[in-house]
This record gives C-alpha cells, sequence and structure tokens, in this order.
C-alpha cells in the first residue's frame, strides 16, 4: 500500500508541475527550465514505483527521444516553442506508448482548436469585408465545435457519433455524387474562411501550446489516479 500512496504522491507533484507550466505559458509565453528538467528527473522515481524493469525504461527513453526529435523538427518549423518541446519530452517518460498517444492527440485537438480560435480574435476588420469576416467566424467556430467534440470522445472513450445517429445519417443520405458534391463545397468554405482568417491577422500569433500539452497531461493522470485506484480496490 506504501507503494502506491507513493505513486500517488508522484503523480500529485506530476499534475503541480503541469499546472505551474501552464499558468506560466499563459503568463509569459515561456516554461521555465527548471520545471522541465524536474519532471525529466524525477521520471526514474516514477519507474521505480511502477517496478519497471530495464527493457521498460529503454523503452521509455527510446519514446522520449523519438518525442524530443519530432518536436525539435516541429520547433524548426514554427509550430511549437523551445518550452514546448521539452515539456512534451519529459512527459514521454512518464507515460505508456498508448497513454502517451492519448495524451498527443489531445494536445493537438486543444492546441489547433486553440490556435484556431486566437487566430479568428486576432483578425483585423477590413471596410467592405462584413460578409467575409461573418464567414470566417462560422468557419473558426466550426473547428473549434470539431476540435471539441472530439477532444471530448477521446478522453471519454466515446464516439463521436452513436451508431444510432450514424445509421440514422445513413438512411438519409442523398446519391453518393450529391454527398461528393456537398463535401467540396463545404470543403472549399472552410478553405476560403481559414484563408481569410490567415490573411487578416494584426500581427504574429504566439499560441500557448504548453497550456494544450498542460491540460492533455492532467487529463491522462486523472484516468491514470482513477484506473490506480478502481485497482487497488479490487484487489483489496
Amino acid at each position: 500500500m506504501s507503494g502506491a500512496y507513493f505513486s500517488y504522491a508522484l503523480l500529485a507533484v506530476l499534475a503541480t508541475a503541469l499546472l505551474i507550466a501552464a499558468v506560466t505559458d499563459l503568463r509569459r509565453r515561456e516554461i521555465n527550465n527548471w520545471l522541465t528538467a524536474s519532471i525529466a528527473l524525477a521520471a526514474p522515481l516514477w519507474w521505480l514505483a511502477m517496478g519497471m524493469g530495464p527493457m521498460a525504461i529503454a523503452f521509455q527513453l527510446a519514446l522520449a527521444a523519438v518525442t524530443f526529435v519530432v518536436a525539435c523538427l516541429l520547433f524548426a518549423t514554427g509550430q511549437m516553442g523551445g518550452g514546448d518541446v521539452k515539456l512534451l519530452g519529459a512527459l514521454a517518460l512518464w507515460f505508456t506508448p498508448s497513454s502517451f498517444l492519448d495524451l498527443v492527440v489531445l494536445m493537438a485537438l486543444l492546441g489547433g482548436g486553440g490556435s484556431i480560435a486566437m487566430a479568428a480574435l486576432n483578425m483585423q476588420r477590413v471596410p467592405g469585408e462584413a460578409l467575409r469576416d461573418v464567414l470566417a467566424g462560422l468557419v473558426a467556430l466550426a473547428w473549434v465545435w470539431g476540435a471539441s467534440a472530439i477532444v471530448f470522445a477521446v478522453a471519454t472513450g466515446r464516439p463521436v457519433l452513436e451508431k444510432a445517429t450514424v445509421q440514422a445519417l445513413a438512411d438519409h443520405l442523398p446519391s453518393p455524387w450529391a454527398l461528393g458534391l456537398g463535401a467540396v463545397v463545404v470543403i472549399a468554405i472552410l478553405m476560403l474562411g481559414m484563408r481569410h482568417i490567415m490573411r487578416r491577422q494584426k500581427s504574429r500569433l504566439e499560441v500557448p501550446y504548453g497550456i494544450a500539452i498542460s491540460a492533455a497531461g492532467l487529463w491522462i493522470i486523472g484516468e491514470q489516479t482513477i484506473m490506480a485506484a478502481r485497482m487497488a480496490a479490487q484487489t483489496g
């Protein structure tokens, strides 16, 4: 039981660190190096608490290395900040591949939806383009709604659409050519709206991706804590 308390304490510390990372990223658009270093250096304690063997530890190190390389490529293309790269690499030391994949998916959806919303709010209004502005706002709203729906589905393990809803839609779908034409029209509207949003940016937008990473990490931590508590209750 003492080992369980130790693992809970480590998860609580990690959750606190992620909250600090989210706050500092929101306020200063940076994540302190000491914070990400502390998360990485505390990972061996988590491995010890989980009873991981040499092969499992080596796998975690490999996962962190691959994550860091990919994140560095995103940093080089301006998609992520340096602090985000280090935070994501440090978290890869803590989570199993399946849990880390969930974290990355949640992070991408949260960060993507957040960046679209911020870009829409950062638009410069130009006289005579009210209709385009409305279209861009609707497109941004659609992106955020879609991202939120998928985040909810991934986080709760539920499908985006229930089987009954999918079946009802299938029963009322038009002919294939009409469906394809409708898809082309929707994609064209989305692209036009996104193009207008990008063209009318007031200034370079710095998206606090650390918030998305922290939020995704906190959700996975919550899932792990609940799962561990259920297992402990079952084993008595």
